[in-house]
């Protein structure tokens, strides 16, 4: 027996000393008897690792949630819109200068759906909105 555990070995202890007591019509009683006290700590020890795994798990769940990813840079979350920013005020000149108004609103809403798309891509929750609680009241006007 492992030294680790001196209540087992006093309970295998006890279960010898009772053999010897009560004779081998008992054998198997205090053999399956003392086997169900090693299964029920066995599967504590087991319980007690899964629970350590399963929040070390959690654990490293949330903070890769919380950490930003690693194409999250500063570079790709506002060099893009920079850029299209840039490239916006020749993209107006041709779009007003060749269809006027309507021109500089197709170039306008391309540039905005190009930096929506790329928003969304980097951060897919971006416009979901917030999810209202609901009132533990049925009515804000009931009396």
């Amino acid at each position: 027996m492992d030294a680790r555990d001196p209540e087992l070995k006093k309970e295998l202890n006890a279960t010898l000393q009772a053999r010897r007591e009560l004779g081998e019509e008992y054998e198997s009683a205090l053999v399956d008897s003392f086997l169900e006290k090693v299964d029920q700590r066995i599967d504590g020890a087991v319980d007690r690792r899964l629970r350590r795994q399963l929040a070390e798990q959690q654990m490293v769940t949330a903070r890769s949630a919380r950490s930003p990813k690693s194409t999250d840079s500063f570079g790709e979350r506002y060099g893009f819109g920079i850029v299209s920013m840039v490239l916006a005020i020749p993209l107006s000149a041709i779009g007003g200068g060749i269809a006027h108004l309507p021109g500089l609103l197709v170039s306008w809403v391309g540039i905005v759906g190009v930096n929506a798309f790329q928003a969304l891509r980097v951060n897919p929750d971006l416009f979901r909105g917030r999810r209202a609680k609901p009132s533990s009241r049925s009515s804000d006007w009931e009396g």
